[in-house]
């Protein structure tokens, strides 16, 4: 588990980007695999899943997730609910005590967010399509919601693909047009590199922001902490693990 300072500071809150190691999977998801829609055991992603809560003083059925799909669509939970009645959405916020609100990524980005004052906390998954389309400005708006202040939110940016394991096609940055201080040209003539956490630290430094904190570490080049969907598909791997990153208010 993975923290960062930007999040600490308040004992009433608790969070961790979750590496893939600490779990009961095997082969190709080993070991901490926490993708219910990975083709893993589901007995042991269960186990996993309940790791992660336990890690953050919680029970299992305190952990809530949703059905990512690459949105900036963000929804308010108050309780987890069974995984056929998640939610289709990329980020969620709380103020409700007890409750653990968790992110799967494996190369997009993860963003966990608390105002420690009210407090109320969120937490997004942002891949290139949910970071263009607003996802982490969105998460803001939500918490503003539920009493948060812009000035007060602090924001952590979790292990994610990086600008060196990046490589886009030429097309790529029309996507981006207020972005071109993070492409860079990569090996491949014609192609780039992106820097994807380097465009969401951009944009959330727009909103006047207490803190943004990034871990500055890279799935794909990192197979012995990390899940990679680019990594296994290189690979030809007919699948991949799923990593948690959570934060909760006790």
């Amino acid at each position: 588990m993975l923290r960062l300072a930007a999040l600490d500071g308040n004992d009433r809150i608790s969070h961790g980007f979750f590496t893939r190691t600490g779990g009961v999977s095997e082969g190709i998801f080993a070991s901490l695999n926490c993708g219910l829609g990975s083709g893993d055991r589901p007995e042991a992603v269960v186990e996993n899943r309940a790791r992660v809560a336990a890690a953050l003083g919680l029970p299992p059925q305190r952990l809530a997730t949703i059905h990512q799909v690459h949105s900036a669509r963000v929804v308010a939970v108050d309780a987890a609910v069974p995984p056929g009645d998640r939610q289709r959405a990329d980020g969620l916020v709380t103020r409700t005590p007890g409750l653990a609100l968790g992110i799967l990524t494996a190369d997009c980005v993860p963003l966990l967010f608390v105002d420690p004052t009210v407090p109320v906390i969120g937490a997004a998954h942002a891949g290139w399509k949910g970071a263009r389309d607003g996802v982490a400005e969105a998460t803001i708006a939500a918490m503003q919601e539920l009493g948060a202040e812009p000035a007060r939110i602090r924001v952590g940016i979790g292990p994610a693909i990086r600008q060196m394991s990046y490589e886009v096609g030429p097309e790529f940055p029309t996507h981006f047009p207020d972005a071109r201080a993070c492409f860079r040209a990569a090996a491949r003539p014609g192609h780039l590199l992106f820097d994807l956490p380097a465009y969401l630290t951009q944009r959330l430094a727009k909103l006047g922001l207490a803190a943004i904190e990034d871990l500055g570490l890279d799935t794909l080049s990192d197979s012995a902490r990390f899940f990679s969907y680019r990594r296994a598909t290189l690979n030809g791997e007919a699948d991949y693990g799923r990593m948690l990153s959570a934060i909760a208010i006790h």
